[in-house]
Order: C-alpha cells, then structure tokens, then sequence
C-alpha cells in the first residue's frame, strides 16, 4: 500500500479501521487532532506513545485516500 509501514488494518481492532502501528489510534482521530489546529510536536506531548512519523503518515495516508481521479464519461448510445 504506497510505503503505509505505519498503518494497520485489523478485523479485531477499531473494527478493522485504519489505525497507527496496530494501536487503538485511528487515522480518523489524527486528522482530526490537525484539523481542530493541533501541531506535530503538541500532538507528540499530549500522546507520548504516538511518534512524530505516525501523523506525518496518517497525513499522507487520508491525503491518499482523498486524491480524486476524474474520468470521463462517454455519452450513452441513444
């Protein structure tokens, strides 16, 4: 999955969302930390066990997922 080494999907875990190295951290809860304005490092402190490259590739993973594709459409036969 595009060098993702940090993000894990398991049926038993988080309902098999994406979540950071195995842990109950999903993708989700960064991005959402980073949304509501929250930095790297203050992110770091507040969650000692997470590591600065875990947001920088929660990141990179929902900018992934969220790289639209436009393709068009062929007119239908009439």
């Amino acid at each position: 999955m595009l060098g993702f080494d940090r993000i894990t999907f398991a049926p038993y875990v988080m309902g098999g969302r994406a979540c950071i190295r195995g842990m109950r951290v999903t993708v989700s809860l960064i991005v959402n930390l980073v949304a509501n304005g929250m930095g790297i490092e203050e992110i770091v402190d507040a969650y000692p066990y997470w590591e600065p490259e875990d947001v920088r590739q929660a990141l990179q993973y929902a900018a992934w997922l969220a790289e639209e594709t436009v393709h068009a459409l062929e007119p239908a036969a009439v």
